[in-house]
């Protein structure tokens, strides 16, 4: 009998402004077997944020707290602000069987990567650099300067998009969406997360020798 199988820790990150927040709510929407992770972060919330759903809004202090306690699987401070993953809901949702994803800056999914050799890491980008800009003036949320310093902040984590496993370009929605979901899929195929089950034919074949 097939073992079951158990679900895959999924890290998207992107640049400030790539969409990475739609794509993963459509992904979500589009399929039944991914739940996405609400991370912990001590920023306020933007308009129509809701706690609980978008993020944990928390204090600093209530932050540092999980910190020391050990209850995230990893944090960062980007732009002035801690954000980090709930251990709890993570490990319980791969035990059922969820693929779950986490949306978190580069920082923390290289540090995901240490924890969780498995994971698999998506790097979502913008067709260019003027589309990422327009993207980050769109939303009407955040000043010139808010602006200008989330493309230097893009410039610096350009350097880091060698360490994801797969790179996907966020231009046309539903294509995304699709294209995400099939690296997904087989992501699940190989041999690096199917150890018990590799492990099982081995013990079975001895019988044959």
């Amino acid at each position: 009998m097939r073992m079951k199988r158990k679900g895959i820790l999924i890290v998207v990150s992107g640049f400030s402004g790539t969409g990475k927040g739609t794509l993963m709510k459509e992904l979500v929407r589009s399929y039944e077997n991914y739940s996405l992770s609400v991370s912990m972060t001590t920023r306020g919330p933007r308009p129509g944020e809701e706690e609980g759903k978008e993020y944990f809004f928390v204090s600093e202090e209530e932050f540092k707290r999980q910190m020391e306690e050990d209850g995230l699987i990893e944090y960062a401070c980007y732009c002035g602000n801690y954000y980090g993953t709930p251990r709890e809901y993570v490990e319980r949702q791969l035990e059922k069987g969820k693929d779950v994803i986490l949306e978190i800056e580069i920082q923390g999914a290289l540090k995901i990567r240490e924890k969780f050799p498995t994971a698999l890491l998506m790097f979502v980008m913008p067709p260019n650099a003027a589309e990422l800009k327009k993207r980050l003036e769109g939303r009407g949320t955040e000043s010139r300067q808010v602006i200008d310093e989330r493309m230097r902040r893009a410039a610096e984590e350009a350097e880091g998009i060698d360490e994801y496993d797969f790179l996907v370009i966020n231009d046309r929605l539903e294509q995304c969406v699709e294209e995400m979901h099939g690296l997904i899929q087989a992501a699940h195929s190989m041999p690096v997360r199917n150890s018990e089950l590799i492990a099982e034919m081995r013990k079975e074949l001895e019988a044959f020798k």
